[in-house]
């Protein structure tokens, strides 16, 4: 297929476009470049590579980068809470009424397919602190971040937003592992950043549950969806991850420890958290046969070593943080 990534030159996007382009689809990528373009220059030669430079919430950009493309993966948003606390106008902007115009012009366009990037956080804290999250389950949105990703998906279930186009949200995990784009403020690539470079590192509520997936296996489970029959994939939303990497924050500092020695890890213990959550990716396995690939242990050994081998001279380059 012919397929537009927003936010393709993104921590998940530059991971997503040489996938894509490897598995013999044609891929053209809108962006801003907020964090600059370096990531996509591995596939700027790449003969089914196009790239436009654009803002989406802009329709003069929007609408011709949706001229002849069969799906839209669409990554482009003010990624995580702390972000969209900052610039709260533009999270809603991007986030919300821009994604929302895009579903209908990807319609419009001719677009077949549409899959949205959201997100795990929608749940907010589990009404049952034992048991684990599904895609039924009620979404408890704790912060403008999720707020607009679940405003979103809610017109993706509706039959009549954008009429004609299979749409699929994608309720990602966190994501962790290493990425053309890297990110520093993830929390398995902070805490193995942190403490292998630090020595030290302060955790806040140790003891809060969320789950984790690997950047490739994100990548990997959009793909997925793209070749899905759209019987299987039409209006609905899946989980992205794996049961199994339900974390606590604790355990993952034990998993990086024996790679730092030494390291001192101070812990702030919290009663409250508004964000606690085990989730369940059944659904996508069941339906879709996806499984991950990538361990939480195999993520940190990865970001270990590239902390080791100093190919990043300064880790707190804004470059690395949203």
């Amino acid at each position: 297929m012919k397929v537009l990534v927003t936010g393709g030159a993104g921590y998940l996007g530059s991971v997503l476009v040489p996938q894509l382009l490897e598995e013999g689809h044609e891929v053209r990528v809108l962006d801003s470049l907020m964090y600059m373009g370096d990531s996509l220059l591995s596939v700027w030669a790449d003969p089914g590579f196009e790239f436009v430079r654009g803002d989406v919430r802009s329709s003069d950009d929007t609408r011709p980068a949706l001229a002849g493309v069969e799906a839209v993966v669409h990554l482009a948003a003010i990624v995580g809470d702390p972000a969209c606390a900052r610039g709260p106008e533009a999270a809603r902007a991007i986030n919300a009424d821009a994604s929302l115009r895009l579903l209908d012009e990807a319609s419009r366009a001719g677009a077949q397919r549409f899959v949205f990037a959201s997100t795990c956080s929608n749940y907010g804290r589990m009404a049952d602190p034992e048991g684990y999250v599904d895609e039924t389950a009620e979404l408890r949105p704790v912060s403008l971040y999720a707020e607009t990703k679940v405003a979103v998906e809610r017109a993706i279930l509706d039959q009549d937003a954008g009429d004609g186009v299979c749409a699929t949200s994608l309720r990602f995990a966190t994501l962790f592992g290493v990425s053309p784009r890297m990110r520093f403020d993830l929390t398995v690539n902070e805490f193995t950043m942190e403490m292998l470079t630090k020595k030290a590192l302060v955790v806040f509520g140790e003891q809060f549950w969320r789950p984790y997936v690997h950047i490739r296996d994100a990548a990997s489970a959009i793909a997925r969806v793209l070749a899905a029959p759209t019987s299987t994939v039409n209006r609905e939303v899946f989980n992205v991850g794996s049961t199994d990497m339900n974390y606590q924050k604790q355990q993952l500092v034990e998993l990086i420890a024996p790679l730092a020695p030494g390291a001192a890890v101070e812990y702030v213990h919290k009663n409250e958290d508004p964000r606690d959550y085990r989730v369940s990716f059944a659904k996508i396995e069941d339906r879709l046969g996806f499984t991950t690939t990538h361990s939480v242990e195999s993520g940190i050994r990865e970001v270990a070593s590239l902390v080791a081998a100093g190919v990043i001279s300064d880790y707190t380059d804004p470059r690395y943080r949203n």
